[in-house]
């Protein structure tokens, strides 16, 4: 057994376990998420592993595992590292991921709390250049996770998926493969439209909206000059980038309308990729922002379905999967709940709605 853990001995038997029959399937890529469920479908994690003995563990016991950054978890904890993968604890508190794929194989298992996972696909994709691609973000399929709930990952974009953990804190244990050739980039979805690399860092567009984020709190004049000439100038990934850091504060300037029209006309038919994708990405920033000031459990919950699910009859499924009642008494309960606790008016609450509802 690896001697590489000192906070938990389950996780150096999980971990063992997973390598020995990775070994017998001779380390085959797309053997390893299934033998990464079934081990924690055998041996549940949820049932061994209670997490406030964990955390105190991690706080106090020295001999762990090497402590890296992969991006998910807030934090991740590695419990068990092999060369060819490892296993993480993630805590989550700010309850959703962006849409998302993998550059890594596995599984992960609910530890604590639950979540809403949404699968999606990207129809038509063309690539626009090597980090940003438009076609159709569709929704494949969302179910509720309970404690206890394992899935599999794959990697690349046959897997695109999204996560809103509906407790605080929630904790997922994951074992995955460090990096599978070949499944790069690891995008990020922009529904309806825009697949995204967040990774890649473009250095000169990144100070170019520090810039314009200095002239906006100064509040210069010359702000919307400068933004129609950038979109007249850039090429369609940068000229977006810009609009999506500019669009709100160019609405509240009242001067919206003239640089889109700038951009549209530069780029023709793929700004109707952009105008719908803007949209959806306010109405999800609002939701998200929501989530962090609304406390009570079932309002967090149709927070999440508002941000998740596009069609009514999936939404009132699920719903009915968690309460009881009759779901669509139950949803027009929440939406004046909501509204009550916002002080919102009708139009504003609608805006926080689907665009196809």
């Amino acid at each position: 057994m690896p001697d590489n853990f000192g906070m938990h001995p389950f996780f150096a038997t999980l971990g063992s376990s997973v390598l020995e029959r990775w070994k017998a399937s001779n380390f085959s890529p797309s053997a390893f998420p299934q033998i990464a469920r079934l081990a924690m479908e055998e041996n549940p994690p949820f049932k061994h592993v209670d997490v406030g003995e964990f955390m105190h563990g991690v706080l106090l016991d020295d001999q762990q595992p090497l402590q890296t950054q992969s991006g998910f978890g807030q934090p991740e904890i590695i419990v068990f590292e092999d060369p060819r993968f490892y296993i993480q604890v993630l805590f989550w508190l700010d309850g959703t991921t962006d849409i998302h794929q993998h550059t890594f194989s596995g599984a992960f298992h609910v530890l604590l709390g639950s979540s809403l996972h949404s699968q999606f696909t990207f129809k038509d994709p063309e690539s626009i250049s090597a980090h940003l691609r438009v076609g159709h973000v569709e929704m494949r399929d969302s179910q509720l996770l309970e404690t206890g709930r394992t899935v599999e990952i794959t990697s690349g974009a046959h897997f695109i998926h999204s996560l809103f953990h509906l407790e605080t804190p929630s904790v997922t244990v994951v074992i995955r493969t460090h990096n599978d050739p070949g499944s790069g980039p690891q995008f990020t979805y922009l529904p309806p439209h825009l697949a995204v690399d967040p990774f890649h860092n473009d250095s000169l567009t990144n100070r170019r909206k520090q810039l314009l984020d200095v002239l906006e709190a100064i509040e210069d004049p010359a702000y919307p000059e400068a933004v129609a000439e950038m979109v007249q100038a850039l090429d369609f990934e940068r000229g977006f980038f810009i609009l999506q850091n500019s669009r709100v504060y160019l609405e509240q300037i009242e001067c919206w309308q003239e640089i889109w029209q700038k951009f549209a006309h530069r780029h023709g038919d793929l700004a109707a990729f952009v105008a719908p994708t803007l949209e959806e990405i306010l109405r999800r920033d609002a939701l998200v922002a929501l989530r962090r000031n609304v406390l009570a459990v079932e309002l967090r919950f149709f927070l999440a379905l508002l941000l998740n699910i596009t069609d009514r009859e999936t939404l009132l499924n699920l719903v009915g999967q968690r309460f009881k009642g009759a779901p669509a008494k139950t949803v027009l309960r929440w939406t004046r709940e909501l509204k009550s606790e916002l002080g919102a008016t009708d139009l504003e609450f609608n805006q926080l709605l689907p665009a196809n509802w």
